[in-house]
């Protein structure tokens, strides 16, 4: 576990049940590095119709760019596309279609790895 991990682990486990705000210190190259490595790579493209490996060619230099972005407060998740699967009951649940990038364990994934 990452240096940073730590962190905001103790942190989140130290003031239980508040809001965690300005993690962007905490975020780092191999700490997003890790959480996209989790990312299914057999998972279906993205909104964008890129794919993990397809975002895997160029990581090295979209990784750091993304903590850049994340860090100056320039990061901004696209737009998803709402699509409804069907339920065994018979109803329907949505689900969001993202990006590679926007993906919930490249971004989001992030966050909750330290609750």
């Amino acid at each position: 576990m990452s240096t940073g991990k730590l962190q905001i682990t103790e942190r989140a486990r130290k003031h239980k049940g508040e809001a965690l705000h300005s993690l962007h210190h905490f975020i780092d190259n191999a700490l997003l590095e890790e959480c996209y490595r989790q990312k299914n790579k057999n998972s279906e493209a993205g909104v964008d119709g890129e794919n993990w490996y397809e975002f895997d060619k160029e990581a090295t230099v979209r990784i750091p760019e993304l903590v850049r972005k994340f860090k100056t407060g320039e990061y901004r998740a696209r737009k998803i596309r709402r699509v409804y699967v069907p339920k065994g009951d018979g109803g329907q649940r949505p689900l969001g279609i993202n990006t590679v990038e926007d993906n919930p364990p490249t971004i989001e994934k992030t966050v909750e790895f330290f609750s």
